[in-house]
Formats: C-alpha cells, sequence, structure tokens
C-alpha cells in the first residue's frame, strides 16, 4: 500500500516553483556567453547537499568519532580559508596590476603621439583596444566558454543547489583571469568585480577537490572536502575573498556571501568567510604597499578600487533631503530600465546571434570594442575646452595635467596650455580614474551639465550594449560610473540653487551611484557597507542608506534584481527565500508529476539496473523490499551517480539473488563514500562510460549497503509552502511524499535534541523541568 502511493511522487525539484533540470533530463549547452540552450549533453543538474546516510557513510563515522579527528577537520577548514584568501588576493593584485599597466601603457602612447597627429592618436587607440579585446573573446570561445560574462548568476545557482557544468573548473579560472584583463584593458563599458567573484569561487573550489586533474594539477593532500556540502562552504569563502579582493572592503564581500549569492548561512561559516576577506585584505594592502616604491609600472593610485572621499561634504541640511531623494528615484528608474534593456537584448543574441557559431561572436565583440573607442576618442574631439580654474595650492590638483598624463583636468585637442576638456577627462581615461575624478571634492563647476549629459547616454548604451557579449564582465563598475554622472549633474542643481558652500557634487556622485547599483542589484546592506569602505567616508552612512532604500523600491515595482533576471535567462532555477503566494492553496500530493515513479528491489539484476538508467533521466530511485508478510515496504533512496559507480567498478556484483547483510560480516563494504563524490562542475560518470560483459549481465547487486535509508519524508496532504520552506532551507534534491502515517512512535520535543554529555546529566534534567515543551 505504502508502494502505491510513493508512485504518487518523488522528484523534488517537482515539489518547487520550478522544475530543477537533472543530468539527462534538463539538456542544456552553453552558448558561449553562459547562456543555455537545448542540446544533448546536460548542462544543469541538482547538489546533493543532504548527507547521504548509507552504510559506507555511517562505517566511516563509527571510525571517526576520535576528537582528534574532529580537531584535524577543524584545522583543515582553517587552512583552506587562508590558503583561498592568500590565493585569491594574489590573483585579484595580477589582474589588476595587468588592467593598470595595459591601460597606462595605451594612454601614455596615445598622448604621446596625440601630441603630434591626432589622427594617428586614434588609430593607435583603436588598434590597442582591439588587440585587448580579441585575445579576450579568443580566450572565451576557444578554451573557457564558461568564463563569460559575470560568473555571479552561475555561482548563485551553485550555492542555491544547482551546478552548471564548467562554472568552478580550472580552465574557467584561466580564462576569467586572462579574459578579464584583455576586456576590462580593452577599455569595454564594463568591470572586473563580478569576475573577481567568480574567480575566488574557482579557487576555492579547485582547493577543495585537490586541484584539476584533466590538467594533472592535483594533490591527494588537498582533496580532503569530496561533498557538495563541504564545496558548498568553500565556495561561499571564494565569493566573499573576490568581493574583498575588488573593493579592498572585507567587511563588505562577508555582507555580499550573506545577503547575495547564500541560500544557507552558519555562525562557524560567518567566521571562516571574515577570516577569508581579512586575509585578502591584509593580501592587497601589502601589494599595494609593495607597488608604491615603483616596482608595479603604471600601477599605482588606480586598479584596487577606492575612491576617498573623506575630504568631501562635512554636514547636510533637512533641505538637501529631497534631491537625495531624487537621487534614489532616478537610480531605481534606471537600474530597473538597465535590467530590462540587457534581458531584451541578450535574449536576441541568444536566439539569433550567438547561434551562428564562435566567429560571430569574436566579430561582435571587436565591433563593439570599435564602437566605444571611436565614442570614447571622437566626442572630447567635438567639445570644447574650457580654462583652468584658480590654482589651489592645497587641493593637490594640476590643471591641466602635463601632456602624456590623465586624470583630473586632462588636455586633449586643446589650443591652449592652461584649458582642459571636461568631456576628456571621464571619457578618455580609465574607469577607476574616472570614478575618481566624478567623486572628487574641491571641483566645482569641473564638468558642463552636457558634458555630464552626453557621457551618460553614451556610456549607458555602451554598458547596455556590451552586457552579453562573450568575454567576461562585471556590473559594479558600470554602475558606478552611471550613477556618479547623474549624482553630479543633481549635485550641480543643488549646488546653483541651495547656494551653500558646503555642498560638494562628489557627494552627490557617492549617491548616484550607490542608487543605480541598488536600483539595478537590489543589494542594500552588503552595497551599503562596501560603498563606505570603499570612499573612507563614515559620514554619509546615512544618506547612502536612504537613496539605497528608495532606488531599491521603486526598482521592485518593475523587475527582479539583475543577477535574478540572468540566472532565469540562462535557464538556473533558482529556488527565492519565500515561496510563491499561489503556494499556499495546494499540497505536496499535487506538485508530484502524475507519471509513475520508477523504484529499484533490493537485489536487482544488473541489465535491469542498465534498462532503468537508459530510459529515464531521473537522479533518485526508490528502494522497495518485502515484509514477511510480503507487503512492500521502502527501504530508502538509491542515487543515480551511486548507480553508475557501482556499475563501473563491478566489485560489488554477486552471483545470488538473495540479499546480503554487511553487518554480519559475510561481506565487507568495498567503498568509501569519497568514492560517490562527483567531480565539482562536471558531468561525473556516465553509461556510456561503463562497458559491462556477457558475465557482468547475469549478476546481481544488493542496493542496501548503498541507498540512503532514511531520505527526508512528508505527508501527501502538507502545505506546499511547508514544501517549499523545509526543501530549500535543508538544501535538498529529493523528497518523499507519502500517504499520511497511521500510527505515531513518539514524540520529539526541544528537550530531546539537547544531547549534552553524560557528566552534565543533571543540568540537562534541571533543564527539562524549567520549560514547557
Amino acid at each position: 500500500m505504502l508502494s502505491n502511493h510513493i508512485q504518487n511522487g518523488i522528484e523534488t525539484a517537482r515539489l518547487a516553483w520550478s522544475r530543477i533540470p537533472n543530468s539527462d533530463e534538463s539538456q542544456f549547452v552553453d552558448d558561449g556567453v553562459g547562456l543555455l540552450k537545448k542540446n544533448d549533453g546536460s548542462a544543469v543538474e541538482s547538489l546533493d547537499y543532504e548527507v547521504i546516510e548509507n552504510f559506507a557513510y555511517r562505517e566511516e563515522q563509527a571510525h571517526r568519532r576520535r576528537k582528534l579527528y574532529v580537531s584535524y577537520l577543524l584545522v583543515v577548514k582553517w587552512f583552506f580559508a587562508l590558503l583561498i584568501g592568500i590565493c585569491t588576493g594574489f590573483a585579484a593584485v595580477f589582474i589588476n596590476i595587468s588592467v593598470e599597466n595595459f591601460a597606462g601603457w595605451k594612454y601614455s602612447l596615445t598622448f604621446n603621439i596625440i601630441q603630434k597627429s591626432y589622427v594617428a592618436g586614434f588609430f593607435v587607440y583603436v588598434s590597442i583596444n582591439l588587440v585587448l579585446v580579441y585575445s579576450s573573446v579568443c580566450i572565451i570561445t576557444q578554451f573557457s566558454p564558461a568564463a563569460a560574462g559575470s560568473g555571479i548568476p552561475e555561482i548563485k545557482g551553485y550555492l542555491n543547489g544547482v551546478d552548471t557544468h564548467g562554472i568552478l573548473l580550472f580552465r574557467t579560472l584561466i580564462g576569467k583571469v586572462f579574459g578579464s584583463i584583455g576586456s576590462v584593458g580593452g577599455g569595454l563599458a564594463l568591470g572586473k568585480e563580478g569576475p573577481l567573484v567568480h574567480t575566488g569561487a574557482c579557487i576555492a573550489s579547485l582547493l577543495g577537490q585537490g586541484g584539476s586533474t584533466k590538467y594533472h594539477l592535483n594533490s591527494r593532500w588537498f582533496n580532503v572536502f569530496k561533498s557538495d556540502r563541504d564545496r558548498r562552504d568553500l565556495v561561499t569563502c571564494g565569493c566573499a575573498a573576490g568581493v574583498a579582493a575588488a573593493f579592498r572592503a572585507p567587511v563588505g564581500g562577508v555582507l555580499f556571501a550573506l545577503e547575495e549569492v547564500t541560500s544557507w548561512w552558519r555562525s562557524q561559516l560567518m567566521w571562516r568567510v571574515f577570516f577569508t576577506s581579512a586575509i585578502v585584505a591584509v593580501v592587497v594592502r601589502t601589494a599595494m604597499g609593495w607597488c608604491k616604491s615603483g616596482k608595479c609600472g603604471h600601477f599605482g593610485s588606480g586598479g584596487f578600487i577606492i575612491w576617498d572621499v573623506s575630504d568631501g561634504q562635512e554636514d547636510y541640511s533637512f533641505a538637501e533631503l529631497f534631491p537625495m531623494a531624487i537621487i534614489g528615484v532616478i537610480g531605481g528608474l534606471l537600474g530597473a530600465l538597465f535590467n530590462q534593456l540587457t534581458l531584451y537584448i541578450t535574449t536576441w543574441r541568444r536566439n539569433h546571434l550567438h547561434k551562428k557559431g564562435n566567429r560571430v561572436k569574436i566579430i561582435e565583440a571587436c565591433l563593439v570594442s570599435l564602437l566605444t573607442s571611436v565614442i570614447s576618442f571622437g566626442l572630447p574631439l567635438l567639445r570644447k575646452c574650457s580654462p583652468c580654474p584658480e590654482p589651489d595650492p592645497t587641493s593637490g590638483i594640476e590643471c591641466p595635467r602635463p601632456p602624456g598624463m590623465y586624470g583630473n583636468y586632462v588636455n586633449f585637442y586643446c589650443s591652449k596650455d592652461n584649458e582642459y576638456n571636461d568631456l576628456a577627462t571621464i571619457f578618455f581615461n580609465t574607469q577607476d580614474d574616472a570614478i575618481r575624478n566624478l567623486f572628487s571634492a574641491k571641483t566645482i563647476n569641473e564638468y558642463s551639465s552636457q558634458s555630464l549629459l552626453t557621457f551618460l547616454v553614451m556610456f549607458y548604451g555602451l554598458a547596455v550594449v556590451t552586457f552579453g557579449t562573450a568575454v567576461p564582465a562585471g556590473q559594479f563598475v558600470p554602475g558606478i560610473m552611471i550613477g556618479s554622472t547623474y549624482g553630479r549633474l543633481v549635485g550641480m542643481f543643488v549646488v546653483k540653487y541651495y547656494r551653500k558652500l558646503n555642498i560638494e557634487e562628489g557627494t552627490y556622485a557617492l549617491l548616484g551611484a550607490a542608487s543605480f547599483l541598488g536600483g539595478s542589484m537590489r543589494m542594500t546592506v552588503s552595497l551599503c557597507v562596501i560603498m563606505v569602505e570603499i570612499t573612507n567616508n563614515l559620514k554619509l552612512l546615512p544618506l547612502i542608506m536612504l537613496v539605497l532604500l528608495i532606488s531599491k523600491a521603486v526598482g521592485d515595482a518593475f523587475n527582479d534584481g539583475i543577477y535574478e533576471e540572468q540566472a532565469r535567462l540562462r535557464g538556473i532555477p533558482l529556488l527565492d527565500s519565500k515561496p510563491k503566494y499561489e503556494m499556499r492553496n495546494m499540497i505536496a500530493k499535487e506538485a508530484c508529476g502524475s507519471g509513475r515513479v520508477v523504484s529499484f528491489p533490493r537485489v536487482v539484476k544488473v541489465p535491469d539496473v542498465v534498462s532503468i538508467l537508459q530510459s529515464n533521466s531521473h537522479n533518485g530511485f526508490p528502494v522497495i523490499d518485502h515484509t514477511r508478510s510480503g507487503e512492500p515496504l521502502v527501504i530508502g533512496l538509491v542515487l543515480r551517480s551511486h548507480l553508475l559507480v557501482i556499475l563501473q567498478s563491478k566489485v560489488d556484483f554477486q552471483h545470488s539473488p538473495l540479499p546480503s547483510d554487511p553487518r554480519s560480516g559475510g561481506r565487507s563494504i568495498r567503498h568509501d563514500s569519497g568514492e560517490f563524490a562527483k567531480p565539482v562542475s562536471s558531468k561525473g560518470i556516465s553509461l556510456d562510460d561503463i562497458h559491462l560483459t556477457s558475465e557482468d549481465l547475469e549478476m546481481y547487486i544488493d542496493l542496501a549497503p548503498f541507498l540512503n535509508p532514511s531520505p527526508y519524508i512528508v505527508p501527501e496532504d502538507m502545505s506546499l509552502t511547508k514544501v517549499y520552506n523545509l526543501f530549500r532551507q535543508l538544501g535538498l534534491r529529493h523528497l518523499f511524499v507519502v500517504p499520511r502515517p497511521s500510527r505515531v512512535l513518539g514524540l520529539i520535543t526541544r528537550k530531546d535534541l539537547l544531547i549534552e554529555d553524560a557528566e552534565n546529566v543533571n543540568t540537562l534534567e534541571l533543564r527539562a523541568t524549567s520549560v514547557r515543551f
């Protein structure tokens, strides 16, 4: 009877608002920019965050109940956190030094050439950008397709329980690092911050599995954490390390991992993530101190993002809150529009452009590079130069900059020596230096409203068009550029109409940057802390909080955040923190599929296993035994990946169709739990890799030692909302739906879970008498 009801449903993804694709069931392949389209291979698969308590696992745990082993695991986890921080810090240093040197050489050479000929300088500038972008897109299309885009939606999916094949491989790490150098150094309207988050996650995953076996860069000494559950914690540390390295914001990195990417969080993990971010901060600061001696070429004031506005506006009046609220509304509207436009363009690319192959992707990226170079070089030529303001020795800012230099007050196509081009100051510059110029204090009237509006429209359009090309791309820096531009515009009007000496345009530029990021990414707490850390001005915290809350509220009225929209477009079925409203009126039985659930007997013949695995794509199967009276009895759940390991090894085949009890000593377990672990972001074993002889097909397999005897079970009439919360909070992959039980064996309360040492039994009893359960 129980077996018949079990047939009503087992696949857990059907219990959610969107079905999670499994190995052969979801036939997707990466098209080169992280988008997933149907083909004959699988690209998305659920992860097993549940502990599979089969006999092999329990036998291992019986030998590992020693405090020494627990202490060893604890030390190894902290050691891995240290390694993740060090490696991510060095990766960020390498990327930043490379990008700053390529950009420095490019601008220095261009500025030197335009002293003689602007035409020659233009061709040099365009050529350098084109070569860098071409190298980046070739790395992605030919070597590492999974490295395209920011990688944050895929990492967010991984931590939510969905593995996209290829996102955490060694070649993805290489493609992310060198592809980011080419795309950012080539002047495209994108940043390196999102790719750094992906880079940190790749480093953490590779360290957790001992390296890369494909490229023979592995060590068994590092191959300690083999379960998806342990790897999830390492990847979380890597994400926080990436943000800490990108923004030099260790606390912001911890909060980013907590707020934006993770679905499960524990206090123990918080400490390790914080430790990892602190290590990254130490490594980055040490590298910057070493580079100040001039050993890093053009790397110096730029590179690692920190825009010090501590000398900016000291105070603000109540009347200024209204224009600041207007900035929040503008940020919400432009952020939501940015999300929608990028969604439309990326969908069009997937359906029409990128289907034509890698050559089209390369041509597209090169055309975008050419367009960006023409706009950034050509538009400043159309702008008249402005006379330099009166020199201020206390500001430390020189006007104009000497020939061959870039920064504030750039002399570009100016007829007089004491003039500067305000549009070139933000267009013909690295993005970090352009943002530093927009945030700068004591530079009132440096920019005209026409120049800022021109830059806003052009750069906004370039950011929309560039997003989705086959190169590594982040959205943090372009968002800060866009927001700081309209924020500075609002600041100019405030200065003009309020006529107060203490108002700084740079302060409004900072608030604009925060508002656009809040309107696009929909982050609040982590983004607020990151903005405070990168600007070194705690006084602006209340204002940043205000614009973030307003921009997020306005953006939420139109669409989801950019990472959620892109994850949905890529076919990554994220389970949100809150179930859909419609689930309140549904029960678990209604969410189960109508098809018959395939099950195995306890002892099954080898050809039957092969036939079932070939005929369906399920990843979990109930195992049915019979009592002495002949009534069917569900004894557990066996995973597809475990069956494939058993078929490949063949050591568990037996001639007898009778069950054997490994606890009786008649047969010992021949596998440890680590052998059943699937490599990260790979397809693992498939039936095509298994070769069986005619003798093998006459054998039997006893599934009892390999099944999970205690899977999670819910009654068929449980509310789907409760099922959803249980499924997501526990990180499950499968969930049994059974008829309502006929009897109760016992009742567990809080006091039953307060298990303590034997010497503290009296304390336990005292607790039990002081609390009502």
